[in-house]
């Protein structure tokens, strides 16, 4: 049975969250169980009575946030003694951004509770140096970087595999199935929907902010330490199987008349047979990348 409810009176929310409508059924949903259980069974509760605790996000983790609310330490309301998780999610930031929380100094998991007048510090990724002494949220990098794309990437996708990263893509995929093969095959969401990262199953992702394909290619790169993990032209950009080299002769066959210069290489998809070689669009592309990946982030 489908049941349709609004949660207000809980959080002060993100303006993109007041007042949104949430279908909830056996499937998956954009606010876990738990989260639903425990807005559901709260009271009517005075606004006199809330809660206070002051929070302040950094770096990056803005983009989320409306101006006034961004590099600033501001107060929050709530009832109760919430997880930290909700409390951050309700300002409209995944916890899949996040990669350090500290509560009065202390470095805590998303799990916590958070109390009146407490002091909340939240941290994006940090690329540039080790803080696994303190860290207790992100999961250790995966060995081989693997993702799988929203409907909204179906371009970044190609570029992706153009770099040579194993990456998922179907135009059909509903946001539950992106789920279930994130979690099995231990793959990194990528998405420009970000109440999709509020999941509290979803371990490994990244909100995308670039609308321009463009942009985006050099955005994952750089947020996701990529740079030394790239393979160029070594995945079939249509299926995203890994490209095998191909004899000259068979592929010359297919192509009568086509005058080929000395040196090509060619490269074949075993699983969907789409044949590639290394013409001067490899070079643009080579040219392209290096020149952006070279430019201060």
């Amino acid at each position: 049975m489908m049941r349709t409810v609004f949660f207000h009176k809980c959080f002060h929310l993100h303006p993109e969250l007041v007042h949104q409508e949430f279908k909830i059924d056996h499937g998956f949903h954009y606010l876990d169980q738990e989260s639903i259980t425990c807005f559901l069974s709260l009271p009517q509760v005075d606004p006199a009575s809330m809660n206070i605790a002051f929070i302040r996000f950094y770096e990056e983790l803005n983009d989320f946030l409306p101006p006034d609310k961004r590099k600033a330490l501001y107060s929050v309301h709530f009832p109760g003694d919430p997880a930290v998780k909700q409390v951050i999610e309700a300002e409209g930031v995944p916890h899949t951004e996040i990669d350090l929380i500290l509560i009065n100094g202390i470095s805590v998991p998303l799990t916590e509770k958070v109390h009146s007048n407490d002091r909340i510090s939240v941290y994006p990724v940090f690329e540039s140096f080790d803080i696994s002494p303190v860290n207790t949220i992100r999961l250790k990098p995966l060995r081989e970087p693997k993702f799988v794309l929203d409907v909204h990437l179906g371009r970044l996708a190609r570029y992706l595999r153009m770099l040579g990263f194993d990456s998922l893509y179907n135009n059909a995929y509903p946001d539950h199935e992106i789920v279930r093969i994130s979690l099995e095959e231990e793959r990194t969401i990528l998405t420009r929907n970000r109440k999709l990262l509020m999941l509290k199953v979803i371990e490994r992702g990244a909100w995308i902010r670039n609308e321009m394909v463009t942009g985006q290619v050099i955005e994952v790169i750089r947020r996701l330490d990529l740079v030394n993990a790239i393979r160029l032209f070594s995945r079939c950009t249509l299926c995203n199987g890994t490209l095998e080299p191909s004899d000259e002769i068979s592929v010359k066959l297919l192509f009568p008349g086509y005058r080929w210069l000395p040196g090509t290489l060619f490269y074949r998809c075993p699983r969907c047979r789409h044949i590639y070689w290394n013409g001067t669009h490899c070079e643009r592309f080579t040219t392209w990348i290096r020149s952006n990946l070279s430019e201060p982030g």
